[in-house]
């Protein structure tokens, strides 16, 4: 049997994306291949061309034998490298504008979560669910390297992950108690700014299994290496076992 591997967090020496687990994430990383298909191929082809007009075209032989030494503008190259380039840029930005709207949109959601970034750690409350005491709410903080079990992550393990469940759509409201700070998750597609005195919003969709891991990515302190996210996706009915154990 074969198992594959997920990439959900981050790892010493990472040229890459981390694996996708919501739509968002698979078109930004669909956006990513097909514009470079687009800057590798203009790379070489301006290489090319350079190099052929350096070995070419040198200025000792140009002076003297080039003809056309004396032509000092083109309206047929003008037009030609004019045109070129905005038919690149028009179609690098209908997807571009496609992806943008779909990060926007926010679809009625089903869960609502607000985060709350403070100097330094992140606090969680899910605004649907009441207690005698109010919202379900809870802080996280990073575990400390001393208490870590075997296996767990350096720097990015908290003592309290956000549970989510899969196939909901989840709205995301983020602020912050003090300073700025910034939620973000690589493998959820998500960076949202976290400002003192200010809402922001976005959605989340999340498709498959796991913890997915991310980090405050605003300094905002000398604790700012210290404020890991953890989320946790699991089915529904999980969710409403952590969520019964929470109430």
């Amino acid at each position: 049997m074969m198992f594959s591997v997920l990439l959900d967090s981050a790892t010493p020496w990472q040229i890459y994306f981390q694996d996708a687990a919501t739509p968002v994430m698979e078109g930004i990383i669909n956006l990513h291949h097909d514009l470079m298909f687009f800057i590798v191929f203009i790379f070489f082809f301006v290489s090319v061309v350079l190099a052929r007009t350096l070995s070419v075209f040198s200025y000792e032989e140009s002076r003297k034998n080039d003809p056309n030494r004396l032509v000092v503008h083109g309206t047929t190259i003008e037009i030609i490298w004019t045109v070129i380039p905005s038919l690149v840029l028009v179609v690098v930005a209908l997807p571009s504008f496609a992806l943008l709207y779909s990060i926007d949109e926010i679809i009625d959601p089903a869960l609502t979560i607000k985060v709350v970034g403070h100097q330094w750690f992140w606090s969680y409350e899910y605004n649907d669910f009441e207690t005698q005491l109010g919202t379900v709410n809870f802080d996280s903080y990073m575990v400390p390297e001393d208490e870590l079990q075997l296996g767990t992550l350096r720097l990015l393990e908290v003592d309290n992950r956000v549970v989510l469940p899969l196939n909901t759509h989840t709205r995301v409201l983020v602020t912050a108690a003090d300073v700025l700070h910034s939620w973000a998750i690589p493998s959820l597609g998500v960076k949202l700014d976290a400002c003192p005195g200010r809402l922001n919003q976005t959605s989340l969709f999340i498709i498959r299994k796991g913890v997915f891991f991310g980090q405050c990515s605003e300094i905002c302190g000398s604790g700012h290496g210290n404020m890991p996210i953890a989320v946790e996706a699991v089915e529904t009915n999980k969710f409403l076992l952590w969520l019964n154990d929470k109430i």
